[in-house]
């Protein structure tokens, strides 16, 4: 197995066009336990740990720009939390300190697993992934990046460069269901926003169907919305819970957090 290691965005994406199967790995929280238990067996690695260009947040247009590299320690921390509070609550039930220490939003976008911890933080917030290549840069809405379960809408040649979000405007949450806090895979998750401004309550989901899905009402309108959004779901029987569970389980969630949230 090689290991390619660019200094630059520049260089990453050269090396990514010529060998389009080289595999991303920067936290590896991800790829590592695919390696390790000899799920895939890549003949390239592109380690992007060296990339300035993907590190940290910033404030942009009126949003946030959170890079591809941004670590859930760091999503965890002030001024972030408070300006993405769903995001950081999220970032604190990711595996142990190791764990975030690694992890990046980046990787949970590329894994795109159902069970993406990130995930419903970002959709609830129009999160909008940026993608770049040699042939230049595009953004897509993470709700169309999202294809299936572990697929996503990124070209062989691309890398992810961050995502951009909108902030908070009003209470935000984060929860999820599982044998433990921290440490293992959801059975299901939810994140949910009340945003004033637009007189919207956004309810987004994970672990209970192929991919992470937003479900969104007006205020006016919350009446049966816990179970119009486990009704959006198509959860699956596994070892970790039944579909008949995760959709109940959602369903509580999701009351639990507009009460939350309104207090």
């Amino acid at each position: 197995m090689d290991v390619l290691t660019p200094t630059t965005l520049d260089e990453a994406l050269r090396m990514k066009a010529e060998r389009p199967d080289a595999v991303p790995i920067q936290g590896g929280t991800d790829v590592m336990v695919e390696l390790n238990f000899d799920r895939a067996r890549p003949a390239v690695l592109l380690n992007l740990n060296e990339l300035a260009e993907l590190r940290g947040w910033s404030r942009e247009n009126g949003s946030i720009r959170l890079g591809a590299g941004l670590t859930y320690t760091e999503a965890m921390e002030a001024p972030l939390a408070e300006k993405l509070p769903a995001l950081a609550e999220a970032s604190r039930t990711v595996g142990g300190p190791q764990i975030r220490n690694r992890g990046t939003v980046g990787g949970n976008l590329g894994t795109a697993s159902p069970a993406g911890d990130a995930l419903p933080p970002l959709l609830i917030g129009d999160a909008v992934v940026e993608l770049a290549s040699i042939r230049g840069e595009r953004t897509v809405p993470l709700n169309e990046f999202l294809t299936g379960p572990k697929r996503n809408a990124l070209a062989d040649d691309e890398l992810i460069l961050g995502a951009r979000v909108r902030a908070a405007h009003g209470a935000q949450t984060f929860m999820k269901v599982g044998p433990r806090n921290a440490m293992v895979i959801s059975v299901v998750s939810l994140a949910l926003t009340v945003d004033r401004e637009r007189d919207e309550v956004r309810a987004a989901f994970g672990s209970a169907g192929p991919v992470a899905r937003l479900v969104s009402a007006r205020l006016a309108d919350l009446d049966g919305f816990p179970e119009r959004v486990a009704a959006a779901a198509s959860p699956i029987d596994d070892v970790r819970g039944s579909a008949a569970y995760r959709s109940h389980a959602l369903s509580v969630l999701t009351a639990r957090a507009v009460e939350r949230c309104l207090q």
